[in-house]
């Protein structure tokens, strides 16, 4: 059983219901949120994670703008592919926000670029 640093009594394992195990376990890419119930939106959330095919790969990550950061970071370490789902979005963070590789876009990414520069 894992506690979180900082929140007593809050064990991921029995605090997350069956539902959101579920979802944890047939998400192939994603970021997950936990808050503790009664939390209100500024509060902190209990945890912050990255699930990769259904695992997860990393938690106790703090605030999800750093989860996302580590997402990526996890993709070009583990030369992963981008889910056909999210393959755009990956690519703006990546091409556009963070401007790496930012000269070698997608048709659908330079126009978000041409939009955006207004």
């Amino acid at each position: 059983m894992k506690n979180l640093p900082g929140v007593p009594g809050v064990h991921l394992e029995k605090d997350v219901d069956e539902s959101t195990q579920m979802a944890i376990a047939e998400t192939v890419f994603g970021i997950f949120v936990i808050r503790q119930e009664g939390a209100e939106p500024g509060d902190d959330p209990a945890d912050v994670g990255i699930v990769l095919e259904g695992v997860e790969v990393m938690s106790e990550l703090g605030n999800v703008a750093f989860a996302v950061v580590m997402l990526l970071g996890l993709v070009y370490a583990l030369n992963l592919s981008y889910s056909q789902e999210l393959k755009y979005t990956f690519e703006v963070l990546q091409k556009i926000i963070m401007e790496l590789d930012a000269n070698k876009l997608s048709n659908k990414a330079q126009v978000l670029k041409t939009l955006l520069s207004r």
